[in-house]
């Protein structure tokens, strides 16, 4: 067992903040003193691991509280996605120190913001946060998808890619028009029906993310042409201000 000032020693976590991690539920010492003192084992410090690389990440503290204390709870899992997100905070941070580098040798005045792109990043973040939520759309796909296999699934996302595919014949029509709204609505519908349910809100998002120039972008892009994706979202816009 390790007092709650040893443990701040070991990390670098302060005393106060394993004070509030304790008062919020997020790490519960493994038991307390007659004095009230702070006690944690192995198992506390390994949960601290994690809620610190999720810090490390980004993710909210209610966030974190909601993953690590999950019945379910996939340590290999989070730790697969946590390598993966500290992998391209890594290319991130030295595309910045390339970027720096490059400014000392030729000026101050050269003028490139590549290097402050962190959209692939963020796009990953967002779909692992997404990935351990707790929405009642998450707990819905996830008992939809409990037994697919490779094979089915590769056959259902087939199936909604050809969506994109002949969204990428109308790019040149009205976003508004009849057609292109009744293509929205299919779309809106095969999520519903083999997903989770998709209201016009997760409609929304999903249009924002497909044009976001992320993996979504490149896909569909592939699927019906470039601009299909942007074009998808225009007509999403129109559907869901309807």
């Amino acid at each position: 067992m390790m007092t709650v000032n040893e443990v701040s020693k070991l990390t670098g976590v302060s005393i106060r903040t394993l004070q509030y991690y304790d008062k919020i539920g997020l790490l519960k010492p493994a038991e307390y003193t007659e004095s009230g003192y702070r006690l944690y084992d192995d198992a506390a410090l390994e949960k601290l691991q994690q809620i610190l690389l999720f810090r490390e990440l980004e993710f909210p503290l209610k966030d974190i509280e909601d993953i690590v204390n999950r019945s379910d709870f996939n340590k290999t899992k989070a730790l697969e996605q946590q390598i993966e997100l500290l992998e391209l905070k890594k290319e991130h941070i030295e595309n910045l120190l390339t970027m720096c580098k490059y400014l000392k040798k030729r000026g101050v005045r050269y003028l490139n913001f590549t290097a402050f792109d962190s959209s692939k990043l963020d796009e990953y973040s967002k779909k692992a946060k997404e990935q351990w939520g707790q929405t009642s759309e998450y707990k819905e796909f996830a008992e939809k998808s409990k037994n697919w296999t490779k094979e089915y699934e590769a056959g259902l996302m087939n199936d909604f890619m050809k969506y994109f595919e002949e969204f990428g014949t109308m790019k040149e029509m009205d976003p508004a028009s009849e057609e292109v709204q009744a293509q929205v609505k299919k779309v809106q519908d095969f999520i519903t029906e083999n997903m989770y349910t998709c209201s016009n809100d997760i409609l929304r998002g999903l249009g924002a993310a497909y044009a976001a120039g992320g993996e979504f972008t490149e896909n569909i892009d592939k699927m019906g042409g470039e601009g299909t994706a942007e074009f998808i979202y225009e007509a999403i816009k129109v559907y869901c201000g309807k």
